[in-house]
């Protein structure tokens, strides 16, 4: 943040700047980008697990949670954009564009997003503020996650009484997360040094060009299941309520759930719907990848219903 110029005619060269002349900068740059991929990987696979085990049913954790999750989107949205490469621009032009899908203000919504009648300094300087901000409300979010789960507990899978049958939290525990926490470095270290380009667009190696569309307009690669869902679907509108409702689709997962057991373990039609529900995310970001032509535009579209 020190070294970074939120100036569209200075950004690309200050993120230059950083990785050549500042010393280790290249280091935090890498450890930023990859973190932030390995953030969103912990994070869905949390959901994952959530979901198996029927964790929504706390339902204030399960809240805070989905709200954590919305934040962290934003927030990195907001990040891909400061770097200013062609895909920043274009990205953040055509998500920002969807805001003038809502009738009567969405144009004018737009318009004071951006601070102009285009993505300018202006844009640039507030998309830099909030992503400087928002990891501070994610932190008092997390602390209330945490807080709603400490009354509840979360080490209880099958959902039954076990206060007859209890282990102490250190050694089984602490071990358990010193192994997780030191795969989860060894994995960051990995792709910072040997893959630190593995999970970027070669597009945002380029300055942003407001003359030269890119072929192929995509976000990052955690954004892309509801990207996909978004230009299945001809209508603006539709695209971008579709595309909502596919992450607020885990606020009403506790009105979903009407089985004795909270967890997954005894249930094999609803085993088979969430590996089905899976496999259609990691379907939809593949497709998502691809141009828009045929065959990609009916799979998206049968994806997208799924």
């Amino acid at each position: 943040a020190m070294h970074y110029t939120a100036d569209i005619s200075m950004a690309f060269s200050s993120i230059i700047h950083i990785y050549r002349n500042v010393n280790a900068g290249w280091l935090i740059q890498n450890l930023h980008a990859n973190g932030a991929s390995l953030f969103f990987i912990c994070m869905y696979a949390h959901i994952a697990r959530g979901l198996y085990y029927g964790s929504y049913m706390y339902k204030n954790t399960w809240f805070i949670g989905v709200t954590i999750l919305l934040a962290t989107m934003l927030t990195a949205f907001l990040g891909y954009v400061l770097p200013w490469g062609q895909m920043s621009l274009w990205g953040a032009t055509v998500i920002t564009n969807l805001l003038s899908a809502i009738p009567y203000i969405g144009t004018t919504l737009v318009t004071w997003i951006w601070g102009g009648f285009s993505i300018s300094n202006s844009t640039l300087t507030r998309f830099f503020t909030f992503h400087f901000m928002l990891p501070f409300v994610i932190i008092a979010l997390t602390a209330i996650h945490i807080l709603f789960l400490h009354e509840t507990g979360s080490n209880n899978p099958l959902g039954i009484n076990s206060d007859t049958d209890k282990i102490s939290f250190h050694p089984y525990f602490t071990q358990k997360d010193i192994l997780g926490a030191a795969l989860t470095i060894i994995t960051l270290l990995t792709m910072v040094f040997f893959f630190p380009n593995l999970l970027g667009d070669p597009e945002n190696f380029s300055k942003a060009n407001p003359m030269s569309t890119p072929i192929h307009i995509k976000p990052e690669w955690y954004f892309l299941f509801a990207y996909a869902i978004l230009r299945s679907i001809p209508n603006k509108l539709g695209g971008v309520l579709a595309l909502l409702a596919s992450i607020l689709v885990l606020m009403i997962m506790p009105m979903t759930h009407i089985s004795k057991q909270r967890t997954k373990a005894f249930q094999p039609t609803s085993q088979i719907l969430l590996w089905l529900l899976l496999t259609t995310v990691l379907l939809l970001t593949w497709v998502a990848t691809k141009p828009v032509e045929y065959p990609f535009i009916i799979l998206g579209q049968l994806t997208s219903m799924m």
